[in-house]
């Protein structure tokens, strides 16, 4: 079955109108109309703007496997399904889990020699983009934009830094790392994690076991590989969404656990 007969399958087991479909995807209904006609063809937002709509797995929406007889709730027009994890279409930054997360870390693992400024970007970013993979929601809400070094935090990043730094409640320092200068966050107060969930915590503790002992080159290179980094733009923010499409180098979660 292609694209289109898939998507007008699900539009019809749903009792909905090509307009209602494109009024819940924000979309024109002629522009709607030609993708279920197979006139034009889906971009990556989309297939992914589709799929959240009837809360089905991309994968699934791509490959047309939509069980015939199975009753199709569009969340924008019933009641959201309980098994069904509704996900952050746009995560916005949370300062204080931000500024709890990154105690929390340089708490657990600030001291290790290979943990510079570009290793701590990268531990946020899978922190962050990993927890959304597996529950729908970035813990700090931080964006990340793409440049040469794999993703990077923007400025809401430095401002809850100096917010700690004026607290005294984190340090950073330059110091020597074999030949290169290394810049340091380092922690300075304890921080109470008042915000953070037990599950929170228990996801950093997983990814800082399974990530903090590598280099900058290393985490560099396994965020190369990752779809939000791959599809973004140099210098455009990387869309949480596109842990969707993560392959088994970086993915996190197993087929089966996909939304």
């Amino acid at each position: 079955m292609d694209f289109g007969s898939t998507i007008a399958k699900l539009r019809k087991n749903a009792g909905l109108s090509q307009q209602d479909v494109a009024d819940g995807l924000e979309m024109a209904r002629a522009t709607y109309a030609s993708i279920e006609s197979g006139r034009r063809q889906p971009d990556l937002p989309a297939i992914r703007r589709i799929a959240e709509f009837y809360q089905i797995a991309p994968s699934d929406l791509v490959n047309g496997a939509v069980e015939p007889n199975r009753p199709v709730e569009p969340h924008l027009f019933h009641e959201q399904r309980e098994d069904i994890k509704p996900r952050e279409i746009n995560p916005t930054v949370k300062p204080e889990k931000l500024r709890e997360v990154l105690a929390y870390v340089l708490e657990k693992v600030g001291a290790k020699p290979n943990v510079g400024e570009t290793v701590l970007y990268k531990l946020l970013y899978f922190i962050d983009f990993d927890y959304y993979e597996k529950e729908g929601k970035s813990i700090t809400g931080l964006t990340y934009i793409h440049n040469h070094f794999g993703p990077s935090p923007v400025a809401d990043f430095q401002s809850v830094v100096e917010g700690m730094k004026a607290k005294g409640e984190l340090e950073v320092v330059e110091t020597k790392y074999f030949k290169n200068t290394q810049k340091k966050y380092l922690p300075a107060k304890q921080v109470p994690f008042d915000e953070l969930s037990a599950r929170e915590l228990e996801h950093i503790n997983e990814t800082l076991a399974r990530l903090s002992d590598k280099t900058a080159r290393e985490l560099t290179e396994l965020s190369h590989y990752d779809t939000p980094w791959v599809v973004a733009r140099q210098g455009k923010p990387l869309d949480y969404r596109d842990t969707f499409y993560r392959t088994k180098l970086t993915a996190v979660t197993e087929p089966e656990d996909e939304l």
